[in-house]
């Protein structure tokens, strides 16, 4: 079954990517509260997505509709007898194009070049609901499990299956395996020096999140050191495109660094650009900030601990105002069980290579969220997202090779779970 699984698959990839480029071609960028701009796009890839699992057997095809949001796709294959049941979910939201100058090519056109095909969506996540397509259609759409379907499209701007939906409405994700295929200004020459600068006032409460090293230094973050498998240094310098000559920051081992212990970003300072900038104090300064945080320790008690850090500091004698954000809990998946076994083996296969474990950063907060509302399901976070496919920024890409043995490593995993679980 392997081999014919794999010659489908192979097949069935031209007929993909062709799938790929229509979706592509929609730009469903959504926006907070399902806004009326952005309605036509996203319901025009609501109905073709639909059309693509219908043609692929999901006949009970249904919509989840909530308040200031825009329809949710939900759907399933009753399971054969004996046989479990998996949940596949995804979104066919994007995030804006941005500056379409940066692009090579054009954000929603798709376009094949280098083993590779481009444009917003393809990696984030367009490429990963034809996973689901494509396994099963190899399946002929009679895969040897269930199939249960949940795809959104506000993911990007914060799912409303996020906040304890899961645990109130567990129906529409129970399963026995869960695939998650994504201002006055005061011039300076005249008080510059004594008058206090809020620019450099935040520059100085900032410094103090880290140590000499590059490590965290906020008290109250928890970190451990990271014992599976991670990237070697060479590799991160050219996953994170760290010039030659420049360190990489922090003490301990990489995996500690970026996976199990915490990291503070600042994501932007609002200050005056150098061109242009006037002879002037600044009377005002803001900055965001991202924490990553170790996957078991609850988001909100670590957004405390920075919080009462950057609250505790008073440089210069100025006091910081502090506001909290949105948080996201992160989580760490059982790594045992019939099901994981079943993915291993399929994944193995599909790669043709030894299965290891490591971690990702990068938070969605709706697999905590399902993880709480149905423990005993197993849970993944799967798809065709390579580290360098530039989600969220330009030329944005999916590998054609990734992508191929991502639809046939879940394609496998069907009749592996099966088999482990009597229904096959």
């Amino acid at each position: 079954m392997t081999q014919s699984l794999d010659e489908t698959v192979a097949a069935g990839m031209r007929r993909l990517a062709a799938d790929l480029g229509k979706l592509v071609a929609i730009p469903s960028v959504s926006a907070p509260g399902f806004p009326p701009e952005t309605q036509p796009a996203l319901l025009e890839a609501y109905a073709a997505v639909a059309e693509l699992f219908r043609a692929e057997g999901v006949e009970q095809l249904g919509s989840l509709e909530l308040p200031d949001t825009a329809p949710i796709l939900t759907g399933a294959i009753p399971a054969p007898p004996g046989a479990p049941t998996v949940l596949l979910y995804s979104h066919y939201d994007v995030v804006a194009a941005g500056d379409e100058s940066e692009w090579t090519s054009p954000p929603f056109v798709a376009t094949e070049r280098d083993g590779a095909i481009f444009g917003r969506g393809t990696a984030d996540t367009k490429s990963n609901i034809l996973v689901h397509v494509g396994a099963l259609r190899a399946w002929g759409g009679r895969p040897p499990v269930g199939v249960k379907l949940l795809i959104e499209g506000q993911e990007e701007v914060g799912s409303p299956l996020e906040e304890g939906y899961p645990s109130a409405h567990p129906e529409h994700f129970e399963a026995d395996a869960i695939l998650v295929a994504d201002g006055g200004s005061i011039h300076s020459g005249q008080y510059g020096g004594a008058a206090p600068d809020a620019l450099v006032a935040l520059l100085s409460a900032l410094a103090t999140l880290w140590d000499d090293t590059g490590d965290v230094a906020v008290e109250g973050l928890r970190r451990e050191e990271w014992t599976g498998e991670t990237y070697t240094d060479d590799e991160f310098r050219k996953l994170a495109e760290i010039e030659e000559g420049l360190p990489i920051v922090g003490t301990g081992g990489l995996g500690s660094k970026i996976w199990s212990g915490p990291s503070i970003t600042v994501l932007g300072i609002d200050c005056p650009a150098v061109d242009g900038a006037s002879a002037s104090i600044q009377a005002h300064a803001r900055a965001l900030l991202n924490v990553r945080v170790h996957p078991e320790q609850p988001a909100a008690e670590a957004q405390a601990a920075v919080v009462r850090h950057l609250e505790a500091q008073r440089p210069f004698g100025i006091r910081l105002a502090v506001t909290a954000g949105a948080t996201g809990d992160g989580f760490r998946a059982r790594s045992s069980g019939p099901a994981w076994e079943a993915m291993v083996a399929a994944m193995a296969t599909a790669w043709g290579s030894d299965v290891v474990e490591i971690a990702t950063g990068g938070a969605i907060p709706l697999v905590k969220a399902i993880g709480d509302a149905l423990p005993d399901a197993a849970l993944f976070v799967f798809g065709a997202t390579d580290s360098f496919a530039n989600i969220h920024g330009p030329d944005e890409r999916v590998l054609l090779d990734e992508w191929e043995k991502a639809v046939l490593a879940e394609a496998l995993f069907f009749q592996e779970l099966a088999d482990r679980s009597g229904g096959g």
